[in-house]
């Protein structure tokens, strides 16, 4: 039975952030693709942000594999981890990983559910975290093509065309910051190919996503 968080005591922030990105919603499995492969042709007119996030917000359910490797200063090796994705529009993400443990985490509008393996869950209400609240919209967001709501926790910067762009998102909370200096989304039209999480102390994780279509 899941029990909610005592949002009245005390919480550390930081440790409850590093949960959140080590179990890690929304991230290496291969190397981060280039901001575009090629440049578009010279006649092409400019692709906006607003027409990415207009093409994204057309998806309104989906599910996806993920394989997530973490680079971590005191490893040698990074750690590795699998499982599946599932997103409903507009506001319903699920993070299950199978490998090497299983967890997982559900978010529905503003409430995320974490579980380890047959450990109690937690219920979080994201509105009393904000720092989590930022990691959990770094995803979401742009999954939902949610442009007003990316730019109320990030500064958004999109390289490259339609076939192959770039959303670099750069916290404005500074206790985002000294967890996270940028977040790093790639993708092809409406689908996310690759999420790279650059930690501020040099650590980083890379999230492999490919689409399920079973």
């Amino acid at each position: 039975m899941s029990r909610r968080v005592n949002l009245s005591g005390p919480v550390n922030l930081s440790c409850v952030a590093k949960l959140i990105l080590l179990a890690s919603l929304i991230c290496v499995g291969w190397m981060v693709a280039p901001a575009y492969a090629e440049e578009p042709e010279k006649d092409t007119p400019a692709w906006t942000i607003n027409e990415l996030m207009h093409g994204l917000a057309q998806v309104k359910k989906t599910k996806a594999t993920f394989v997530e490797r973490k680079y971590l200063s005191i490893l040698k090796t990074p750690l590795e981890y699998s499982g599946t994705l599932a997103y409903a529009a507009p506001a319903h993400l699920e993070k299950h990983t199978l490998l090497p443990k299983s967890e997982s985490m559900v978010l529905d509008e503003n409430i995320l559910v974490v579980q380890n393996g047959d450990a109690q869950k937690r219920t979080l209400s994201l509105p009393d975290y904000p720092v989590i609240w930022a990691f959990v919209e770094s995803f979401r967001s742009t999954l939902a093509g949610d442009i007003d709501t990316l730019n109320r926790f990030y500064h958004v910067a999109m390289e490259g065309h339609p076939n192959q762009w770039l959303l670099v998102l750069r916290p404005i909370d500074t206790k985002m910051k000294n967890l996270v200096s940028e977040i790093r989304i790639n993708g092809n039209l409406e689908q996310i190919s690759v999420i790279e999480i650059r930690e501020s102390g040099g650590d980083r994780s890379i999230m492999n996503i490919s689409k399920d279509d079973s």
